[in-house]
């Protein structure tokens, strides 16, 4: 009877286990496996030890997409967090219409990220944007938002900010679960808004900024889409190399796509997956580590 149960439990299990072992564990494992070759689509397998690792260490453009990218972790994380926050607590609040306001606020996370990224370029348009139309109302000359290095990684940010739905609903529906005892206890200690933020607030969703802290990095480390778009089109037309103005929008994962898909350097291209993946793992330990001290779970 447990042998029948077994093969049962297999049996309804195994259209998850055939995919996890030819779409998730092959890959992965051969991944590994041609991040030591000159795997390349078009020339013979070759064993080429740990030659594709010592190329991301040399290789300028590699350097110069790690730049990029950890701006992006170090600078958009702890901004989309703060608006994702700041949006839920506004939307936290008794107003009339507040259904409307929460769905206005979501519309723009679920909106395609290419459909969205259009958009943003011309909003973003130095010369009949949205955005510089209003600034030039207050007399001021907007900047060249996409075509200057020091403003392309900004203009990303912006983006990132308005489709911070996502976050905010998990911080909005974190907020709801703070119970009201704690608010009214601070009010008998005298404590003012700002206290009752730091004291109780935080505090009490520290698990949830935890998780989307995490998710964030994750996301961050891998970021490519927005960046992707924006690079693709330049004053002169397509730009093959995607890197955008001065390369400030070569991130990692773009210098990863184009050493697997343009190039077909997939022995490059795994090398580099797999650092990421080492990166990324690594440094969520180390939040996890410190999580510790700042981070309160109930009944603690």
């Amino acid at each position: 009877m447990r042998k029948k149960n077994n093969m049962t439990g297999l049996l309804f299990a195994g259209p998850f286990l055939i995919g996890f072992l030819l779409f998730t564990l092959y890959p992965t494992g051969a991944s590994l496996f041609y991040s030591f070759t000159n795997f390349n689509l078009f020339k013979p397998l070759k064993w080429i030890g740990l030659e594709n690792y010592k190329w991301i260490i040399e290789e300028k453009e590699v350097l110069i997409s790690i730049r990029n990218t950890m701006y992006m972790v170090i600078i958009a994380t702890p901004v989309s967090l703060a608006v994702g926050l700041f949006m839920a607590m506004l939307l936290n609040t008794k107003v009339r219409g507040q259904s409307i306001f929460r769905t206005l606020f979501y519309i723009p996370s679920i909106v395609p990220v290419i459909a969205s990224s259009l958009v943003w370029m011309w909003v973003l348009n130095p010369q009949s944007g949205m955005i510089n139309s209003i600034l030039k109302i207050f007399g001021v000359n907007g900047p060249n938002w996409l075509l200057d290095a020091a403003w392309t990684k900004p203009s990303l940010i912006l983006m990132l900010g308005w489709g911070s739905g996502g976050i905010m609903i998990i911080f909005l529906a974190a907020l709801q679960e703070v119970p009201r005892s704690l608010y009214e206890a601070a009010d008998i200690d005298g404590s003012g808004e700002l206290g009752k933020f730091y004291h109780v607030t935080l505090p009490s969703i520290s698990p949830i900024i935890l998780f989307q802290l995490i998710m964030s990095l994750i996301t961050y480390f891998q970021f490519f889409a927005q960046a992707f778009m924006l690079s693709s089109l330049t004053a002169s037309g397509p730009d093959q190399s995607m890197s955008g103005p001065e390369n400030s929008l070569l991130f990692y994962a773009i210098l990863l796509y184009r050493e697997a898909f343009v190039d077909f350097s997939m022995g490059h291209a795994s090398a580099m997956a797999w650092v990421l993946f080492l990166i990324t793992g690594i440094v969520t330990w180390l939040v996890f580590k410190t999580s510790k001290k700042w981070v309160t779970y109930g009944g603690e």
